[in-house]
C-alpha cells in the first residue's frame, strides 16, 4: 500500500499539471522523490510543461463568454503571437471562458490537464492569466479587435449601451480605479516622494510646496479614476457626466 502523502502528490501536480493519478504513479515508482518522479513523467511524455515553465509568456489572448446578466473573461498566456493565433489555442481559450461563465473561475483552475495538453501539442509554455466573472442587471463589455484587451462594466442604472461605451473608453484609457477615493494611500505616498524631489530640484519655496502637493495629488487621483476621465467620444464631458446619474458597480479590465 502506497505511503506517498497527498501533499507530495499535490506538489508534483502543481509543478507538472499532470493528473493526480499519474503523479501518484510516478511518485510510487520514484519512491517519493519528486525530481525523479518528474523525470519518469518526462519519459512518458507527460511532463513536458516542466521544461517550459520558466519561459516568459508575453503573448496571449483574453477570451469572453456571455449570457444575460453575466460576463466571463479568461486570459490565456503563451510565448508567441504565432501560438496565440493557433486555432487549437483559441478553441481552448473559448472553452475555458465558457467554463468560467457557467461554473466559476475556480472550475477553470481545476482543469490544468487541458493546459498541459496544449503545452505538449503546441510546444510553448501556456498558462492561465487573469480571470473574472461580472454579474449585474445592466452590463456592457468590449473586447478589442486584437483580443488582447477586454473590459466589462456593471452599472446601477443607465443602459447596456452606456456600459459598453464606458467599457470601450476604459479599454483605451486604462484607468486603474473607478473613483479618486479608491487610489491607495501607499500609491499616493510613493508619488509624493517623487514630487517632493522634483519640486526641490526646481527650487520651489517650502511655503508653497504643500499647496502644490495638494494640487498634484488631486490631479493624480482624477487621472487614474475612470469616472473623472474625459470621455474619449466626447472630451467635453467626463465619464461621470456621461453616466447621467448611473453608478459603476463593477469594473474589470484585463489586458495581455
Amino acid at each position: 500500500m502506497s505511503t506517498i502523502p497527498a501533499s507530495a502528490v499535490a506538489s508534483l501536480r502543481a509543478r507538472t499539471g499532470v493528473s493526480i493519478l499519474e503523479c501518484k504513479k510516478a511518485l510510487d515508482e520514484a519512491n517519493g522523490d519528486e525530481e525523479s518522479a518528474i523525470e519518469i513523467l518526462r519519459k512518458h511524455g507527460a511532463a513536458q510543461a516542466v521544461k517550459k515553465a520558466a519561459r516568459d509568456q508575453s503573448e496571449g489572448l483574453v477570451f469572453c463568454a456571455t449570457e444575460p446578466g453575466k460576463i466571463a473573461f479568461v486570459q490565456l498566456k503563451c510565448e508567441t503571437d504565432f501560438v496565440a493565433r493557433n486555432a487549437d489555442f483559441q478553441a481552448l481559450g473559448k472553452e475555458l471562458a465558457d467554463l468560467a461563465l457557467h461554473k466559476g473561475v475556480d472550475a477553470v483552475k481545476g482543469v490544468q490537464e487541458k493546459i498541459t495538453a496544449a503545452v505538449q501539442q503546441l510546444g510553448e509554455n501556456i498558462s492561465l492569466g487573469d480571470m473574472a466573472v461580472v454579474e449585474g442587471s445592466t452590463l456592457g463589455y468590449y473586447v478589442h479587435t486584437n483580443g488582447k484587451i477586454a473590459v466589462a462594466i456593471a452599472l446601477n442604472g443607465g443602459s447596456p449601451e452606456i456600459a459598453k461605451d464606458v467599457s470601450m473608453h476604459a479599454a483605451a484609457m486604462s484607468p486603474a480605479y473607478v473613483s479618486p477615493e479608491e487610489v491607495p494611500a501607499e500609491t499616493i505616498m510613493k508619488e509624493k516622494e517623487i514630487w517632493t524631489e522634483q519640486l526641490a530640484k526646481e527650487g520651489k519655496p517650502a511655503q508653497i510646496m504643500e499647496k502644490i502637493m495638494i494640487g498634484k495629488e488631486k490631479k493624480f487621483r482624477e487621472e487614474n479614476a475612470l469616472i473623472k476621465q474625459a470621455f474619449v467620444k466626447n472630451p467635453e464631458q467626463t465619464i461621470e457626466q456621461y453616466l447621467g446619474g448611473a453608478t459603476i458597480e463593477q469594473y474589470v479590465r484585463i489586458a495581455v
